[in-house]
């Protein structure tokens, strides 16, 4: 199922982030339906890279997905910003450093075996810890709680109304989760 730029704006309004999704239209529409302008390109490609091993197989259009996303959280909150770029600049330094490649360049076997190597996994997210509760917290929580609280996404793993998604009682009391549209 393709995640779309819509899915990402629908996962930005859950987060309570009216002002975020409006800048984001607003970036996305002037820069040529890139949303992405303002998240540096070696950060989007590591969370690209972690979204492709934490999400699930059947999930496409992942790039798109990720940058709208985070360009909407990291447009007005400087500090959530901050700790997304470096714990994503931490986490491809130990890829470089334990792989000798970035983490871009590692096959999503390799990536994941990183990750859990790291103990990202089983980490409690602590912006003020260890590398491990950093990527937890900046890099893998907010890339499964877009997946989550996106439509498609919320679809992929069962879960038809996700939070931010009409749906009303009548979604409630059908049996199958079978697309509407």
């Amino acid at each position: 199922m393709d995640l779309t730029r819509r899915d990402a704006l629908a996962a930005l309004a859950a987060t309570g982030g009216a002002v975020a999704v409006g800048h984001t239209l607003r970036d996305g529409e002037s820069a040529g339906g890139s949303a992405d302008a303002d998240v540096p390109e070696d950060t989007l490609a590591t969370l690209v890279a972690v979204a492709d091993v934490v999400y699930p197989d059947a999930a496409t259009g992942i790039e798109e997905f990720v940058g709208t996303y985070v360009a909407g959280r990291m447009a007005d909150d400087p500090d959530h910003r901050a700790g997304v770029v470096d714990a994503a600049a931490a986490l491809d330094a130990t890829a470089r450093d334990w792989f000798d490649a970035p983490l871009t360049d590692l096959d999503a076997a390799t990536r994941d075996r990183l990750l859990r190597d790291l103990g990202v996994d089983v980490a409690d997210p602590d912006p003020d810890d260890t590398l491990s509760t950093r990527v937890r917290l900046y890099v893998v929580n907010e890339l499964l709680y877009a997946f989550y609280a996106s439509p498609t996404g919320g679809r992929l793993v069962g879960i038809e109304n996700p939070i931010g998604y009409p749906g009303g009682t009548e979604s409630y009391r059908r049996a199958s989760m079978e697309d509407d549209g």
